[in-house]
């Protein structure tokens, strides 16, 4: 294979002929792509509701005092914090003080950071590999189906991506002028992403570093310096906003959510720390926690009626019975296959559902229940329960292939074999020197970096990992996979076996696909079609190479492109981000998902669980309080923060875990007329306290399961939500 040094930018010349001043034709092309990017974005959105409500009801909270908005309040009556940095949130914020609070008004920055970031991702490719290579990325990242996905949504990583790209910018900067003060804005920058979603910001950082290291004409020693002063800035900026607080004494704040000591720095070393390495699941998370959902109690003192079709929202489907009949017979984990009502065939295993004695046959990458493990996995049930992997119903478990099997493999793998070739294409770019000066060499230690410390790292851990991270991978697959074509591309002006190249990568990369589409059962037709572009492009060489190279690439990128439409096109699931499910998403298909996959109904976020009778029932009775009711945790109260702005004491915290008040302190509130009605019940066996205190002070005025409670009865009657009155 060839080592000779390419030319620093191969370009085509259609793409860098200036069409006005500054304007070339690729900057057309970009700036049509992030039109189409926002257009896409916003088709279908008022389907996310109130996108995930924990963080909308926070922003809610947090326009109500300056208090709650620099503490990152997660309800009003600022008794605990969301488990996350506050840069995000208080973006988020100042877009709801001028739009109001709304699923759009709080997702709107994340889109806007996710279009602009195609921009930037173009320039900073552009840089080392030219203008085909920069519109090349900037098209693969917009058609990446998890950068869709999560950028419609209030979760921060789309917000996380753009800051980091900046921070690419930056120390490319300090590579080429070889000036402390890049150095350090790149580090000032990662500061600031640290401050959205703390150490996941640092994935990138190992390949910035490098970059200036290994790039900079500086003097080692000089380069070591500078990157040293350069980590303390990072770390100052890190943890300034985390130092603050916990300053703050804690009677003077709100509880730090989802840490174990009431400390930022408790947070980040734990819940947001080990607990995503493999420390499993501590409570918290961005998903519900599994068992019963926010209550929706529908009896009181004056018992109202039920809404009709309200029903307990969260609770497992059935499965159909064509499911039951193709196990029937069966053993656990037999191979089975059934035809849903609109005509689809889903192949899956036998196993047994939740609350339920026979098998019925599960469609492939679903989650079984009652401690059964899809695909021989070990225990993978919703937020990892008895040991398992959490969250490995979006996820999987880890290994080396979690990247490319279901379910995680929907989310932005469809062009991640063409990406990891043209890490070792990149290898034989040019002559390797020291300091490195080729632009495809700078170019593999920034995205070749990027991408392979987040594959590695995503497809090892064990602890919390959600799907929707998945979308810190997506510029660096576009980097890559731009560095790969373009490379291909000028090495075919020379030799002949380049196109033989590219055929490999696309023909690899569409098997990939294909066996890929299949596990979502969601293969059609017309996917033939990408195929066909394979054949025509190789025909069209002996007419026109540039247009052979086009159609053979854009081969690769049909299903992509379908999977990004479909997932805007399909409501998705408006607590976690997720790529189009496939047809596994239909309704007869979906009864071993988890609570949190069936609960998107297609209404508002905050009315699928705010029951109107009980919301009627505490606004009548509690106008001279500061508190509507508490609630063990956000996952029952965070709708009825968005729908009143008034306070809703999470006594768990998000999960229901921490240690936000006691029962000394409910009592206090009580006798203060701060609060008087309590929403409880369930398995709470670490606030076992509370439930003895209910049990001996308080009345059942509302039970879940619609029963009115007798008159002045005492204490739980089950393990269901229900409204207690204290007095």
């Amino acid at each position: 294979m060839t080592t000779e040094t390419l030319p620093s930018q191969p370009q085509p010349s259609i793409l860098e002929k200036k069409l006005l001043p500054g304007v070339t034709t690729g900057v057309l092309i970009v700036v049509v792509v992030m039109i189409a990017s926002f257009v896409l974005h916003m088709i279908n959105i008022d389907s996310i509701g109130y996108a995930n409500e924990y963080y909308t009801a926070a922003v809610e909270a947090m326009l109500k005092s300056w208090s709650n908005f620099f503490f990152i309040a997660a309800e009003p009556g600022g008794s605990v914090t969301v488990d996350k940095p506050p840069l995000g949130l208080w973006i988020e914020a100042i877009f709801a003080y001028f739009l109001g609070v709304s699923g759009f008004s709080v997702t709107l920055p994340n889109i806007l950071a996710g279009v602009f970031g195609i921009g930037i991702l173009y320039h900073l490719i552009k840089k080392y590999m030219g203008e085909l290579a920069g519109v090349t990325a900037a098209f693969v990242m917009a058609i990446t189906p998890v950068f869709i996905a999560t950028n419609r949504n209030n979760t921060m990583d789309g917000m996380l991506v753009f800051f980091l790209l900046l921070a690419a910018w930056a120390f490319i900067k300090a590579t080429e002028e070889g000036k402390l003060r890049w150095v350090l804005l790149g580090a000032f920058i990662v500061g600031l992403g640290f401050n959205i979603k703390m150490l996941q910001a640092f994935l990138p950082l190992p390949a910035f570093y490098a970059l200036y290291f290994f790039g900079s004409k500086e003097g080692w020693f000089k380069k070591i310096l500078n990157l040293g002063i350069a980590t303390v800035l990072l770390v100052a900026v890190s943890l300034s906003w985390a130092v603050v607080v916990d300053l703050v004494p804690a009677e003077n704040r709100p509880y730090i959510g989802s840490s174990d000591n009431n400390t930022v720095m408790g947070l980040i070393f734990g819940h947001n720390g080990v607990s995503r390495l493999g420390g499993g699941n501590d409570g918290g998370g961005n998903a519900p926690p599994s068992g019963n959902q926010p209550g929706q109690p529908s009896n009181a003192e004056t018992p109202p009626q039920q809404n009709p079709g309200q029903g307990q929202q969260g609770q497992f489907q059935g499965p159909p019975p064509v499911a039951l009949e193709a196990c029937s017979g069966q053993t656990q984990g037999a191979s089975c296959s059934f035809t849903t009502q609109n005509g689809n065939t889903i192949n899956g295993s036998c196993v047994t559902p939740p609350n339920q004695t026979a098998l019925a046959c599960a469609p492939q990458g679903m989650n079984p229940q009652n401690g059964q493990a899809p695909n021989g996995q070990p225990n993978s049930r919703p937020n990892g329960q008895n040991g398992g992997t959490p969250f490995s119903q979006e996820t999987g478990a880890p290994g080396a292939l979690r990247f490319f099997t279901s379910p995680l493999s929907k989310q932005m793998s469809w062009l991640l074999p063409f990406a990891l070739i043209s890490v070792v294409l990149a290898l034989f770019g040019s002559k390797v020197k020291l300091p490195i000066e080729s632009g495809v060499h700078k170019a593999l230690i920034l995205w070749g970096g990027w991408l392979l410390t987040c594959v590695v790292f995503f497809s090892m851990i064990s602890g919390i990992f959600h799907a929707y991270y998945a979308i810190m991978l997506a510029p660096a697959l576009g980097g890559m996979v731009s560095v790969g074509f373009a490379q291909l591309y000028a090495w075919g002006k020379r030799s002949a076996w380049a196109l033989t190249g590219l055929l490999f990568m696309v023909a690899v990369t569409l098997g990939f696909q294909l066996f890929a589409v299949t596990q979502y059962n969601e293969f059609a037709w017309w996917m033939l079609g990408s195929g066909i572009l394979l054949g025509l492009g190789t025909m069209l060489l002996s007419m026109s190479r540039r247009a052979a190279y086009a159609v053979i690439f854009s081969a690769a990128l049909v299903i992509p492109a379908y999977w990004s439409v479909m997932t805007v096109t399909n409501s998705s699931n408006n607590n976690l981000p997720t790529a189009y499910e496939g047809q596994n998403q239909n309704s007869q298909d979906g009864f071993l998902a988890s609570p949190a996959q069936n609960q998107n109904d297609g209404n508002r976020g905050g009315d699928r669980n705010v029951n109107t009778e009980l919301l009627a029932y505490l606004q009548a009775n509690t106008q001279d309080m500061e508190y509507l009711m508490a609630v063990p945790s956000s996952q029952q109260g965070a709708q009825y923060v968005i729908e009143t702005g008034r306070p809703v004491l999470y006594m768990g915290g998000f999960g229901g875990q921490d240690e936000v008040v006691t029962v000394d302190d409910l009592k206090e509130m009580v006798a203060n007329g701060e609060l008087r009605y309590i929403l409880y019940g369930g398995d709470r066996g670490n606030k076992q306290e509370i439930a003895d205190w209910l049990n001996t002070s308080c009345a059942m005025v509302y039970d879940y399961m619609g029963v009115e409670a007798a008159q002045g009865q005492t204490g739980p009657r089950d393990q269901n939500m229900n409204l207690y009155s204290c007095r």
